[in-house]
């Protein structure tokens, strides 16, 4: 993700989650933690063939642990695996950055999100009361123990860079 992504994943991400979407300035501070030797995080979007922006993801690292910040696509990409290419993209991050286990946050009304975090090996460890906010509702933890050990193979159109 670049700071010209911001616009158009603002757009998606007011359109997927109204009541708790992510502010600009939440996204530049993501990025500005994602270049350079010292980078903690990454960030990344994938674009449909047309250019047209219809995912993004984030993953922070810190030590031997790794938190998936955010992920997204497109409703009109849900069912075409689009969001685990950006998963095995972020748990190639976790990896890349050492990181021995990869922690989320997931809606607990969010089945189908929920069922992608299982296919790749996370197990629910807990919840968080009143998380997401202003609608109170609450998360499931999720943590992953091998990042390494669930890559796929998949192919994705995402776009991540790690320079200026």
């Amino acid at each position: 993700m670049r700071w010209w992504d911001i616009p158009p994943v603002l757009e998606l991400e007011h359109e997927l989650f109204p009541e708790d979407a992510w502010s600009a300035g939440m996204f530049w501070s993501e990025l500005a933690h994602s270049r350079g030797p010292a980078a903690t995080r990454r960030y990344l979007v994938a674009e449909a063939p047309d250019g047209r922006l219809v995912g993004y993801a984030g993953l922070a690292a810190a030590g031997d642990l790794a938190d998936v910040q955010t992920i997204a696509a497109a409703r009109d990409q849900w069912g075409s695996g689009l969001g685990a290419r950006l998963l095995t993209e972020l748990l190639r991050a976790a990896t890349a950055f050492e990181c021995a286990e990869v922690l989320l946050e997931v809606r607990v009304d969010n089945t189908r999100a929920q069922k992608l975090y299982e296919r790749f090996g996370f197990e629910p460890i807990g919840f968080r009361r009143g998380y997401y906010q202003p609608g109170n509702v609450d998360a499931l933890v999720m943590r992953l123990a091998d990042p390494a050990g669930s890559l796929g193979s998949a192919t994705s159109p995402v776009r991540s860079e790690n320079h200026g």
